[in-house]
C-alpha cells in the first residue's frame, strides 16, 4: 500500500503531489510576485526584511536559499557580499528570478548569485557546503518534509545555521477566524483575478492548514538534528520564523 501525503485537504501518492505541487508554480510563477503583494497587502516585503536580519549574512558566506526560486530572499542577502545559491525544484521560478536578476543589473552588480534547479530532499551538493541554509515559503510545499530537513542539516558545515520562514496557524482570538474567512474564500477569489488561477491559490491557503502547528515544526527541525532551535511567531503566528544550528 502506497503511503498518501497531503495536496491540500486531499491525499495523494507522494509522486502525485510532487508533480501537482510542480504544476500549481509553474501556473502561478508569473504573477507570484504580484500575487504576493495583493495577499498580504505588502507586508511580505517587511517579513523577509525581517527574515533576512535574522540571518545576517556576511561578505563571502555561502548560503543555500532553497525554494527561492524568484530571488526575493537572495537578492537581499546578496547585498551583504553573502555569495547565495538560489536553489528551486520548479524551472519555471528559477526563470522568473533570473530574469528578474538581469533586470535590475543584480547579476552585475553582485557577483556571489548562482542557480540550480534541486529537490530539496535530494540535493545535489557535498555535505558540509553551506554557512547558511535558508527556505521561505516553500517547505509545506516539500512532499517529504523531514527528508528536507535532513538534506539542510546535511549541508550544513559544523556551526552552519538553518533558517526557515512559512505560514503557520494564529493563536491571536479572533484574528484567526478573520484569517480562515480571507484564506478559504478571498485568496482563491485573488488567484482568480490576479493571476487567472483559482485552484492553485486554493491549495496554497489549503496547504496553510495542513502544515505542523509551530511547535510541531520546531520539533521536526531539532529531529533532524539540529540545536538551539527558535521560533519567532509574526501575527501571532500566521507567519513564524525557525532557527536552528548544527553543532
Amino acid at each position: 500500500m502506497t503511503d498518501k501525503v497531503s495536496f491540500g485537504y486531499d491525499e495523494v501518492s507522494p509522486d502525485e503531489k510532487t508533480q501537482r505541487v510542480g504544476a500549481v508554480f509553474s501556473s502561478v510563477a508569473g504573477k507570484y510576485d504580484i500575487m504576493n503583494d495583493a495577499m498580504s497587502g505588502g507586508m511580505h516585503r517587511l517579513w523577509k526584511d525581517r527574515f533576512v536580519r535574522r540571518v545576517k549574512p556576511q561578505a563571502g558566506e555561502a548560503i543555500l536559499d532553497m525554494a527561492g526560486g524568484t530571488g526575493d530572499i537572495a537578492f537581499r542577502m546578496a547585498e551583504h557580499g553573502a555569495e547565495v545559491t538560489v536553489a528551486d525544484i520548479n524551472q519555471d521560478m528559477l526563470d522568473v528570478g533570473i530574469e528578474r536578476a538581469m533586470e535590475r543589473g543584480i547579476a552585475k552588480e553582485h557577483g556571489g548569485l548562482s542557480w540550480s534547479c534541486q529537490n530539496a530532499e535530494e540535493l545535489s551538493y557535498p555535505s558540509r557546503q553551506y554557512d547558511a541554509y535558508t527556505i521561505v515559503f516553500g517547505i509545506r510545499n516539500v512532499t517529504h518534509i523531514d527528508k528536507a530537513l535532513a538534506e539542510a542539516h546535511r549541508v550544513l558545515r559544523h556551526g552552519g545555521r538553518f533558517y526557515c520562514m512559512e505560514f503557520s496557524t494564529t493563536n491571536w482570538p479572533g484574528f484567526k477566524e478573520v484569517y480562515d474567512v480571507y484564506s478559504h474564500k478571498i485568496m482563491p477569489q485573488m488567484g482568480k483575478l490576479i493571476a487567472q488561477d483559482e485552484e492553485s491559490y486554493r491549495y496554497l491557503a489549503e496547504s496553510i492548514r495542513r502544515f505542523p502547528k509551530m511547535e510541531d515544526f520546531e520539533a521536526m527541525i531539532r529531529a533532524a538534528g539540529f540545536e538551539q532551535t527558535r521560533v519567532e511567531p509574526i501575527l501571532g503566528g500566521a507567519v513564524a520564523i525557525h532557527s536552528g544550528w548544527k553543532i
